[in-house]
């Protein structure tokens, strides 16, 4: 019997198979598509992920460089600069690479793991008892294993399968258009902005509102450069064209820029979004079955939170899923995936549906601008904002453990990259006096508090001495 069936080869199934080879457990990634898709879709990642990626050793990967990433400088929300420069410590960090390369890297770790992907293998069917789940595949023998989860997108079959109610509110009143363009080098300036004749300029990688839509003009280095737009009320139909778009920027800009075929190696994107979807599942297990990634939550694009969000669930659901088919969880253990990650998807649900709102047309959302333009010149608000989309505003319970550091992803200290790529918990310890147990220890006398800190990275106990460690040695890393 397989260990743990993985239903999706994106990002977020690859990065669960991943974490469960590390945690000796034998994942099996089943994927309907028969190879890997070359549709365009997320551009980069936002948030405290890409620290998490980091210490795994992936960032450097995707990068091509040992360097360690650093907070990013600015960012948007809701079509609003956020100026991140002189506001102290902040957790959001950004990298732009598209998803392509993403699931291009995390199947070659996937490999070097042992994990088996197997493609053209759709789920159509499951069946689950007290001891393990049967998948049913199309013109394939079924497979038995311990656990399946779902990570097969929000319109994926396992939720439904599993019986998971998806509650949530579909819009359909913006158009959203976005493609690969080329533009005639003049019209773009030095700080690489797009000059539109006629309005003005559009600043690379944000959110542009006007009071009749949405424009976003991106080139990214080595890429084909990109614009968006997005309007309301205006219903099409038929295939997305270069010459719709061209007269959609005219009409949120009311100037032109000349957009012309893009000229680079592909794949090439033209694509029309209409109307969106922001739903969450009702519960992230049902017996045997969970869900992960967008399986488990859909929302708006805006700001970039998906993977952020989703990568992390694989995070936090791997070492805890490995240790239940080990035997060796506490009772309850799994279940703390959903009462932690659920909270996390809540807040993203929440503020993509505030950031739309602040894009819509209008003079009365233009008001609300202005209001809102006055918070954001606040720092004590961008702090807040910056924890908001790098999620580090979820804080986890970790039951009787108490300190400023607990629930929250461990900092950053020297030598920490190195030592969690192996995803094994870890007992920092400034005096070397510490007994980890079931943990690795790491001495560091540069570290401000001893600290036991799980696989995903989040720090379960603090202390001076160690009062409580044996306890949250227990509740978290295994039941004696």
């Amino acid at each position: 019997m397989i260990d743990v069936v993985i239903a999706g080869a994106g990002p977020n199934g690859l990065m669960l198979a991943c974490e469960l080879a590390l945690a000796g457990v034998r994942p099996v990634v089943l994927e309907k598509l028969t190879g890997p898709t070359t549709e365009q879709r997320a551009n980069g990642l936002v948030g405290q992920v890409v620290r998490v990626l980091d210490r795994r050793g992936l960032y450097e990967r995707l990068t091509g460089d040992a360097t360690p990433p650093v907070p990013a400088e600015g960012f948007v929300f809701g079509a609003f600069p956020l100026d991140l420069t002189g506001i102290g410590d902040h957790s959001l960090f950004t990298l732009m690479v598209p998803q392509r390369r993403i699931e291009q890297m995390l199947t070659e770790r996937a490999a070097e793991l042992g994990v088996e992907i197997l493609r053209d293998h759709e789920v159509v069917g499951l069946e689950q008892d007290e001891r393990s789940v049967t998948v049913h595949l199309r013109d394939r023998p079924p497979v038995e294993a311990a656990y399946l989860v779902g990570a097969d997108g929000g319109r994926g079959t396992v939720r439904k399968l599993a019986g998971i109610a998806f509650p949530g509110v579909t819009t359909d009143a913006s158009v959203w258009l976005t493609g690969h363009v080329a533009v005639d080098p003049a019209v773009v300036d030095g700080d690489g902005g797009l000059v539109i004749d006629g309005y003005g300029t559009v600043p690379p990688f944000r959110h542009t509102r006007t009071d009749r839509g949405v424009i976003v003009w991106a080139q990214p280095p080595g890429r084909d450069p990109m614009v968006s737009t997005a309007e309301w009320g205006r219903p099409a139909g038929g295939e997305a064209t270069l010459a719709e778009l061209a007269a959609s920027v005219e009409r949120v800009t009311g100037g032109r820029v000349g957009l012309r075929a893009p000229t680079g190696p592909g794949p090439h994107l033209m694509r029309r979004l209409e109307g969106g979807n922001t739903r969450l599942a009702q519960r992230y297990r049902q017996g045997r079955v969970l869900l992960l990634g967008d399986a488990a939550h859909v929302h708006s694009a805006i700001g970039g939170p998906g993977l952020n969000l989703g990568l992390q669930d694989a995070v936090n659901l791997g070492w805890k899923l490995a240790a239940e088919v080990r035997g060796v969880a506490r009772k309850g253990l799994l279940d703390t995936y959903e009462s932690e990650r659920r909270p996390a998807a809540q807040r993203v649900t929440m503020h993509t549906r505030a950031q739309s709102v602040l894009i819509g047309p209008g003079g009365e959302v233009t008001a609300l601008r202005e209001l809102f333009g006055e918070l954001v010149a606040l720092p004590s608000t961008r702090v807040r904002l910056a924890a908001l989309l790098a999620g580090t505003d979820v804080v986890y319970d970790m039951g009787a453990a108490t300190g400023p550091l607990v629930g929250r992803l461990a900092p950053d200290l020297p030598g920490l990259r190195e030592v969690t790529r192996s995803g094994r918990p870890l007992l920092i310890d400034p005096t070397g006096n510490l007994t980890p147990g079931r943990a690795d220890h790491h001495v560091d006398p540069a570290a401000p508090t001893a600290m036991l800190v799980r696989p995903d990275g989040y720090v379960a106990w603090q202390g001076d001495t160690a009062d409580g460690l044996q306890e949250a040695l227990d509740y978290w890393i295994e039941s004696p």
